[in-house]
C-alpha cells in the first residue's frame, strides 16, 4: 500500500490506463498546461504530449460532442468537466448521444467514454456551482454513474470506468482532492456496481456515497459511545446499484437511514427507499428515513449553507428516531 491524495489517485489511474492503451486521451478545460484546475492531471501533459492531453475552450457542448464522436470511432476519451454544474451545457451530448447510441445504432457503435469532474457543494460557491446531479444522470438508461469517497476507491473505480464499453459519469468532489488514503500498489481495479460495507454493525444500516459519507462515519463514532452499532454502506456506484448488499444489511439490522447530498425530491435515496420497501418490507422495524439538503438552491451565506447541508447531527437524530430513542 502507498499513501496518495485523492487527486493523485485520479491522475495515477488515468496515467496507468493511458500507458496501457493508446486510444485513451484526456480532454477538458485547463487539463494540460495548467495541470488541471484541481491538479488532478499533474504531469500528464509532459508524459503524454498535447495529442493525448488536450486543453479546450470553455465549450462543454463542443468538447463533450467531440468526445462522443471519437468514442464511436474507436477511441476511449476521458472528458473532464471543471465541475458537473458545467455539464449542463453539454448534457444533450451525454443524454441524447452517448447514452443512446448503442441502442439507436442497433449495436453497431459502442461509446466507451468517461465524463469526470467534481460534483455537489464545495464551500461558498453559491447556487449554480453547488449542485449534485447523480440522480439526474442515473435516471437515464445507458449511463453508469460512479461516486467514489476515498483515494483507493477513486483509483480502482476510475480504472474500471475507463475500461468499460459504456459511457460512465464519474463524479468527484473538490473538497476531497486533498484527502489522503492508502491505495494498493500494482494493478488494481474495483468492479462497477458493487457497494462496500465500510463499517460492520447490527442496530441500523446507514447508506451513503461521495464526500457526505464522512458525516455518516462521524455519526457512527458518536453513536457507538452510546452503545448503538451502525452498519455503514458506501454505494460507490449509483448506477448500476448494488441492491443486494443494501437488502442483506437491512435484513440484519431491520432499520435504514440514507444520507445523500441532494435535493429531497426524486433522488437516489428515494430509489433505495422504494427498493427496500418492495423487497424486504417485512424486515423493517421502523420507517426508512432519508436525509438530504434543504429543498432550495444552495445558499451563499456560510450560516445558511451550514443549515442547508446534512451533517452528522442529522444522522444521529435519524438513527435514534428509527430506534425509537428520540
Amino acid at each position: 500500500m502507498k499513501t496518495l491524495q485523492f487527486r493523485q489517485a485520479i491522475a495515477e489511474a488515468m496515467s496507468e490506463e493511458m500507458r496501457r492503451d493508446e486510444s485513451i486521451y484526456l480532454m477538458g478545460e485547463e487539463v494540460a498546461e495548467y495541470n488541471g484546475a484541481y491538479k488532478a492531471s499533474k504531469g500528464m501533459l509532459d508524459e503524454f504530449g498535447p495529442d493525448r492531453v488536450l486543453d479546450t475552450p470553455i465549450s462543454e457542448l463542443g468538447f463533450a460532442g467531440i468526445g462522443v464522436g471519437s468514442a464511436m470511432n474507436g477511441n476511449r476519451p476521458i472528458i473532464e468537466f471543471m465541475t458537473f454544474n458545467f455539464s449542463l451545457v453539454g448534457i444533450d451530448q451525454i443524454i441524447n448521444n452517448a447514452a443512446k447510441i448503442r441502442q439507436m445504432s442497433g449495436g453497431q457503435f459502442d461509446c466507451p467514454i468517461v465524463f469526470r469532474g467534481p460534483t455537489a457543494s464545495a464551500g461558498q460557491l453559491a447556487a449554480t456551482h453547488s449542485q449534485a446531479f447523480e440522480s439526474w444522470f442515473a435516471n437515464c438508461p445507458g449511463l453508469k454513474v460512479v461516486v467514489p469517497s476515498n483515494p483507493a476507491d477513486a483509483k480502482g473505480l476510475l480504472k474500471a470506468s475507463i475500461r468499460d464499453n459504456d459511457p460512465v459519469i464519474f463524479m468527484e468532489s473538490e473538497q476531497m482532492y486533498g484527502d489522503k488514503g492508502e491505495v494498493p500498489e500494482g494493478e488494481f481495479t474495483i468492479p462497477l456496481g458493487v457497494a462496500e460495507i465500510k463499517r460492520e454493525g447490527k442496530d441500523v444500516t446507514i447508506v451513503s456515497f461521495g464526500k457526505i459519507i464522512k458525516e455518516a462515519y462521524k455519526a457512527a463514532d458518536e453513536l457507538e459511545k452510546e452503545g448503538i452499532s451502525c452498519e455503514v454502506i458506501d454505494l460507490r456506484t449509483v448506477r448500476p446499484m448494488d441492491h443486494e448488499t443494501i437488502l442483506n444489511s437491512v435484513k440484519k439490522t431491520n432499520r435504514l437511514v440514507i444520507l445523500e447530498e441532494a435535493w429531497p425530491f426524486g433522488n437516489v435515496a428515494t430509489e433505495i427507499t422504494y427498493q427496500v420497501q418492495e423487497k424486504v418490507f417485512d424486515y423493517l422495524d421502523a420507517p426508512i428515513i432519508k436525509i438530504n439538503t434543504a429543498d432550495t438552491p444552495a445558499p451563499y451565506s456560510p450560516v445558511l449553507l451550514e443549515e442547508w447541508l446534512p451533517n452528522s447531527d442529522d444522522v444521529v437524530k435519524a438513527v435514534k428516531k428509527v430506534l425509537y430513542k428520540d
